[in-house]
């Protein structure tokens, strides 16, 4: 739990005083963590009546990764988040993905059930909205929940439908997992609900994103007490160690805000001067995607970029490596 070193010492007694008094909407462990009662809300997955259940081929690991999984799966297990499952219909494989630090992250190959699920259509802010009007205020304070998409249960009757296969046994959620198609707009629609009448004054949500603002710093701690309030009526729980109170800038949605304005992450900018030239069309896409996140901080953006995205139209289908060569002789 962060807070801020520069406020005066009046501001730091306030926002302590409101963290003592709201201990008790912070969870330092899965236990701590009741979850959203299902009367408010429960992923539900809304298959197709035409999709027919899909059981993945078993992929193989190294013993050094099943112990990744094995031991990830006894943490989710103990937490509560799954159960033994036998005889499912749907069947999706464990996928490890590496993180920094040569760590892994265990994650499971939804894409089957994914494509028998039609898209939840319900609306996400417009990021660029939101990143404008949290820019410029007095003060901030950026709240993590924790774990936030275990908070909310999945639907009994489509638990089953999440099973997944690893070395150890078959096992499926009882809470919303990662990597589900609309699990996005269940966890905007449970903010919706929960700050209904904050956002857009003293509240932004975008999904898992959120942050306190007032543009006054001596209402801040007001409208602190106002969200542990809202949190506590829901049984949300928030990450202390990824919680920062009081402070006059910082991350949202990829974008520094500050007193100051909008200013550019050094980690979007990281990420494109480390990519590798692409090699294919969906290579890239992904570097122009992480070029047009730049796009309101180069002047003249759409026209010193001009050729680089006609190379791409023209490239259609082909292989990436042409329009890198193409774009190298611009």
């Amino acid at each position: 739990m962060y807070i801020s070193s520069l406020l005066t010492p009046e501001e730091t007694w306030n926002i302590q005083d409101a963290l003592k008094q709201n201990h008790d909407v912070f969870a330092w462990t899965h236990s701590d963590m009741k979850g959203i009662h299902p009367s408010i809300v429960s992923h539900k997955l809304n298959v197709l009546t035409t999709a027919r259940p899909v059981r993945q081929r078993v992929r193989r690991f190294h013993p050094y990764r099943q112990k990744i999984v094995r031991d990830e799966i006894d943490k989710l297990l103990e937490a509560g988040f799954i159960r033994e499952v036998e005889y499912p219909d749907w069947l999706a494989n464990v996928v490890l993905v590496p993180k920094k630090e040569g760590k892994w992250r265990v994650c499971v190959d939804y894409t089957n059930l994914n494509n028998a699920c039609p898209k939840d259509s319900f609306p996400l802010p417009r990021i660029d909205q939101i990143v404008d009007s949290t820019a410029r205020q007095g003060m901030l304070s950026f709240l993590d929940a924790f774990s936030g998409y275990h908070q909310i249960p999945m639907s009994p009757a489509d638990e089953e439908k999440t099973v997944f296969i690893t070395p150890h046994g078959l096992y499926c959620y009882k809470v919303m997992p990662f990597g589900l198609k609309n699990a996005g707009a269940t966890y905007q629609r449970l903010m919706a609900k929960i700050f209904k009448l904050l956002v857009g004054c003293t509240v932004e949500v975008y999904i898992d994103d959120v942050v306190v603002k007032r543009k006054t710093r001596e209402e801040h701690t007001v409208h602190l007490q106002e969200v542990f309030h809202l949190l506590r009526k829901y049984d949300m729980k928030l990450n202390p160690s990824k919680c920062a109170f009081g402070v006059s800038a910082g991350k949202f949605l990829g974008f520094m805000v500050s007193q100051r304005g909008i200013e550019v992450s050094p980690d979007q900018v990281k990420a494109v001067m480390e990519t590798s030239p692409p090699r294919s069309k969906k290579e890239l896409q992904r570097l122009t995607g992480k070029l047009v996140v730049l796009g309101r901080f180069i002047a003249r953006f759409t026209d010193e970029l001009r050729p680089f995205f006609l190379e791409i139209r023209k490239a259609g289908a082909s292989d990436g490596r042409t329009t890198v060569r193409a774009l190298s002789k611009n």
